[in-house]
């Protein structure tokens, strides 16, 4: 069935039509002029300094058309580092007249770099210097004709040329009446973005985006949730992944905010207080890690039944339309800088009591739902109208389905959309397996509510399928497991037991030691102490699921998992017992 969405007023917040990436830079560069688009820190000054929308659109163009000037017109560009201004000129400088912009993962090994540089059919490298030991092995293996350049070189040596230099040659061409990057033609509709999906399988592919597919998508989620342009997103998740290159980095600029780079996950808390940033976009690990950080602050202060206290005096003032949720919580929203008013989370379900608790405590929380392929936002809760246990409604121009829907009305979530990717690059069979009659089949699970709010029970390929026909979403049990003070992260899968006759729920628990010896006065619990203590935990979790849903065995294990950047548990590559 097609989704019948209420109409709840996102009409009212239509933005201005843009038609490129390149196009939206301008005009908000048009708007927004003088104003900080970025926030960062530099050496040799204390704090966050301010670079406006004007300086970003001469470093734009200085470097685009300094990269034409090296024969990289029409050429796939790798931009491969941390989170920064040079990363944000580089993949605008490619991206809005140079070429074809191609995204990668720092974090991924030597080998598996050089590997999606090959498979990207990659031209030259735009590489932070932090990464200057992926790239030589790039180099020894594979790329000795790619044109390296280093966000960080001062000066051009060795064949791998300074982005200071270019950015200095950019310009001077600019002023001596060079206009190839300015009026280079942009063809809304063709590939320009090549983008690597994390690996939670065991090979990432290669998506296919256009410019048409970002701006639509960018259009489309401005009207869902109100952004000022006096707000200042803090950019926390990896720039590659296009859940924070869309909604954390383009998003902003569109709609006038700035950016302020974090340094770190540990720097979180204090980047946010030195940046004042107003919104920040997260995954559930980071917001769960948050918020159970203040449930344990409160208690170890013994204020944790004055909190309590707190929430329910303000609740109740809420219905009567006064909220002094800032005042009465100061303490907390010190913590995070003292501006603090908008979470939005992303890539994976978040438990609804986490987004409903930032909530009480005078923080709007919302989830979405997106992929990559999508460019990546299908579906957000908003402002206007949310629901803590879904994923939120389609975004104007996006239909979704269910395909195959059970007598539960769970089936295939597929979505169709000007956001749809055109494809996977070099792999047509994969595409005609996900891209048909113009619906891309995401392989997730879910259903639509009767408000038309979608609601995931997650991967299609994950669900644990009992022999008497039950499905079993393991993600469902896995927030119940998490919720436990003493577990840090679980995995559940399905295990054959010869005994049972039967596929039986199993889990992977990482206890969280530190809070465990905290608990316990300091002492480290002995092996079978600790698989008790998990065991009466998994005990309390069965309580609340069905027969079938039982965890009937678990493993402890002393390491966490693998993950992608986006903090998803890579699970092909655990080996259960």
């Amino acid at each position: 069935m097609n989704n019948k969405i209420p109409n709840y007023g996102y009409e009212q917040r239509k933005k201005r039509q843009i038609r490129d990436i390149r196009d939206m830079v301008l005009s908000s560069v048009e708007i927004y002029k003088d104003k900080p688009a970025f926030w960062v820190k530099q050496k040799d000054k204390e704090g966050y300094q301010p670079i406006s929308y004007n300086r970003l659109k001469e470093d734009m163009n200085a470097l685009g058309t300094a990269l034409i000037d090296l024969g990289l017109k029409g050429k796939r560009i790798a931009v491969i580092g941390e989170n920064r201004y040079e990363w944000a000129v580089s993949y605008l400088a490619v991206v809005a007249g140079t070429g074809i912009v191609v995204p990668i993962d720092k974090e991924l090994p030597p080998n598996e770099i050089t590997g999606l540089v090959k498979r990207a059919e990659v031209e030259a490298i735009i590489f932070s210097g932090n990464n200057y030991t992926a790239i030589n092995a790039v180099y020894e293996n594979y790329g000795k004709n790619i044109i390296y350049i280093n966000m960080d070189g001062l000066k051009t040596e060795n064949g791998i040329i300074a982005y200071n230099d270019l950015i200095l040659k950019g310009k001077d061409l600019v002023n001596k009446g060079d206009t190839r990057f300015i009026n280079a033609e942009i063809n809304p509709e063709e590939m320009s973005i090549l983008l690597f999906t994390s690996a939670t399988t065991d090979r990432s592919k290669a998506v296919m985006l256009s410019h048409k597919n970002i701006c639509t998508n960018l259009m489309a989620m401005a009207t869902m949730i109100y952004i000022d342009p006096s707000d200042i997103f803090f950019s926390v998740l990896p720039l590659h992944h296009t859940y924070e290159c869309t909604c954390g980095f383009l998003c902003p600029l569109y709609l006038g905010a700035s950016i302020a780079y974090c340094e770190g996950l540990r720097h979180i808390q204090k980047n946010l207080q030195e940046s004042k940033a107003t919104v920040m976009l997260g995954v559930p690990l980071i917001f769960e890690a948050m918020y159970k950080r203040i449930w344990e602050q409160a208690k170890k202060n013994g204020l944790d039944k004055k909190l309590k206290m707190g929430i329910k005096i303000s609740n109740f003032l809420k219905k009567f339309n006064i909220d002094i949720t800032r005042k009465l919580f100061a303490p907390i929203h010190d913590n995070f800088g003292g501006n603090i008013r908008l979470f939005i989370s992303g890539a994976a379900a978040i438990n609804p009591a986490i987004s409903k608790g930032f909530r009480d405590l005078g923080i709007s929380f919302y989830q979405g739902y997106g992929l990559t392929e999508c460019s990546p936002i299908v579906t957000v809760n908003s402002d206007i109208a949310f629901k803590d246990d879904a994923a939120g409604l389609p975004v104007p121009g996006v239909e979704i389905r269910i395909d195959q829907p059970g007598e539960n009305g769970i089936g295939e979530i597929v979505v169709k959309g000007d956001n749809v990717m055109l494809g996977y690059y070099g792999d047509p069979n994969a595409t005609a397996e996900v891209l048909k009659d113009g619906w891309f089949y995401t392989g997730d699970l879910g259903y639509i509510d009767e408000d038309g709010f979608l609601h995931i029970t997650r991967r299609k390929k994950y669900v644990i399928v009992t022999k008497n026909g039950k499905n079993i979403y393991p993600e469902e049990i896995e927030s119940l497991l998490n919720e436990s003070a003493y577990i840090k992260e679980s995995m559940v899968y399905g295990k054959e037991d010869p005994k049972e006759g039967d596929v039986i729920v199993s889990a992977a628990i990482v206890p969280d030691f530190d809070k465990i010896r905290d608990e316990y006065g300091g002492r480290m619990l002995t092996q079978d102490e600790i698989r008790e203590l998990i065991h009466n935990e998994i005990k309390l979790v069965n309580k609340k699921l069905v027969n079938y849903k039982h965890i009937k065995n678990f493993i402890i294990r002393e390491n966490e998992f693998a993950k992608t950047t986006t903090r998803k548990i890579k699970r092909y590559l655990e080996k259960m017992d």
